[in-house]
């Protein structure tokens, strides 16, 4: 699965790398939890930020057809009902899409390679001064994550646009150390961004 995702990786890339590129930025929000069988009850929603760069690589003279590379930093997590239990994942992602642009009204796909940065959890422990302890090991999780997006979107001729996805993993992102075996990251994004150059 690695080997196949990573070949799509670099065919979008060098894809990008021929046609002419547009660079881009963009910014938004992460509705985040843990998907999957896990051995946690009463799991909640977290919000995070997300942003980063683009490349708009147009594979026709019309832009109908187009591919994407994204470098994003991404916020992941979630929490346990009551936050008996907080916990952000700070992730490197580099999604590859494949975008159809149908007269500004946007529909992309593609792999996911995202990379583990940082992560705090806070468990509730009344035992403990201030009512909490804090963890920031790495040790009991799989840095490499590999996922896949999905999502829909609109974009004015000037560039301006807005996009709704979902980012969803397929590995189980802890060890068995960390507890949570089953826990994959689950993701709505909602982006606004900007190409410069517009959109053809």
């Amino acid at each position: 699965m690695n080997r196949i995702v990573l070949a799509l990786l670099a065919v979008g890339l060098g894809s990008a790398a021929q046609a002419q590129v547009r660079p881009g930025l963009k910014a938004g929000g992460n509705l985040t939890r843990y998907a999957g069988d896990m051995n946690a009850a009463d799991v909640k929603n977290m919000l995070g930020f997300s942003g980063g760069f683009t490349l708009n690589a147009p594979l026709n003279s019309d832009g109908f057809f187009c591919v994407q590379p994204e470098l994003l930093y991404s916020q992941k997590g979630m929490k346990i009902v009551d936050d008996a239990m907080v916990q952000r994942l700070h992730y490197l992602d580099l999604p590859v899409l494949a975008r159809i642009n149908a007269d500004g009204f946007i529909f992309e796909a593609g792999p996911q390679l995202g990379y583990l940065l940082a992560q705090k959890q806070t468990v509730q422990d009344d035992a403990l001064p201030g009512g909490y302890a804090e963890s920031t090991d790495l040790s009991g999780y799989h840095r490499l994550d590999v996922g896949y997006v999905a999502g829909v979107g609109y974009q004015l001729a000037n560039g301006l646009g807005l996009t709704l996805r979902y980012n969803g993993g397929l590995r189980n992102l802890p060890t068995a150390e960390s507890g949570f075996t089953g826990a994959r990251n689950s993701a709505f994004q909602l982006f606004a961004g900007y190409t410069f150059g517009g959109q053809r």
